[in-house]
């Protein structure tokens, strides 16, 4: 039996057991894709994160669900970022490449306030349109039709991986939500595979912009991710694309976790010019735990 170590960072929050947990496995290369896949399923969180060589850039990142490999994953970033330069495992001051599935992304680091943050590039937003029913999507989170705003409108959206961002009229609604996941993939007949991420313009804290939830593809393993990274970076290009289509820069802070007692908080920087618009989000983590894994 092999053992390997695997370290439970807690990103978008400085407090231990709040923000979203990721798995990090800091020196992968000799590990199998079969392998990681048995690790992120032992270890059960949204995302394990494994760190290989790259002769592409600094280094290579691959991002598993307890049921499959995906392209990005935001706050398993920020975590392992936050792991090895809080280890010292990183040298370069600010900046560096990463390679992931979803192409060559640059992430920065600052600090602030004494704390470390982690700032990531995500791929160019892509949206496509729902065409399928309100009602039905409504009753799969667990919700009535009248609970989704219309004025504004759903639509699959991605910076990474793709997520059906379904604008919510109420704060009051996102405690009532019970997400049916095995309902998603015949919902979204445009895209089984994705999933679906409620929000509101409306706050629970006076300084953040956007308040969400986040509920998983049947098919990842797991039920409602408590603060997503890319799922953010996609409000944000949504909120510039469709809120505020005359700005051409925007930071929003976007407030997710609360209904499962793991909040936390991620910041979003979107910028556009000539309609080409760039997502980057940011975001600091705390080490929590760490977990050992026997595999073959």
């Amino acid at each position: 039996m092999n053992k390997i170590k695997v370290y439970q960072y807690d990103a978008f929050s400085d407090t231990p057991n709040k923000g979203n947990p990721a798995g990090v496995v800091l020196n992968a290369d000799n590990l199998s894709d079969g392998q990681m896949q048995e690790i992120a399923y032992r270890v059960g969180f949204n995302e394990t994160v494994f760190v290989v060589k790259s002769d592409k850039a600094d280094l290579q990142i691959r991002y598993f669900t307890p049921g499959h490999e995906i392209n990005l994953c935001g706050h398993g970033t920020v975590a392992t970022l936050y792991s090895l330069k809080s280890k010292g495992l990183i040298n370069k001051s600010d900046k560096i490449t990463i390679e992931t599935k979803a192409g060559i992304l640059q992430v920065d680091f600052f600090e602030k306030d004494k704390t470390l943050y982690v700032l990531m590039e995500q791929a160019l937003p892509i949206f496509k349109p729902f065409k399928g029913s309100i009602e039905e999507l409504s009753y799969s989170i667990g919700l009535n039709p009248d609970d989704i705003d219309t004025s504004i409108p759903t639509v699959y959206g991605s910076t990474g991986t793709w997520t059906l961002l379904v604008p919510i009229k109420t704060l009051e609604a996102f405690s009532r939500m019970i997400p049916q996941n095995k309902l998603f993939p015949t919902t979204l007949k445009e895209m089984p595979q994705c999933s679906v991420h409620p929000f509101c313009l409306k706050t629970i804290k006076k300084h953040t912009h956007m308040h969400a939830r986040h509920f998983s593809s049947p098919f990842s393993g797991t039920i409602e991710d408590p603060v997503t990274g890319t799922a953010s970076g996609v409000m944000g290009a949504y909120y510039i694309t469709y809120i505020t289509p005359g700005m051409n820069a925007l930071e929003l802070i976007v407030e997710q976790g609360d209904e499962v007692k793991r909040d936390g908080e991620v910041h979003v920087h979107v910028t556009k010019k000539d309609n080409d618009i760039k997502v980057a989000i940011s975001g600091t983590a705390v080490y929590t735990d760490e977990i050992t894994i026997e595999f073959k």
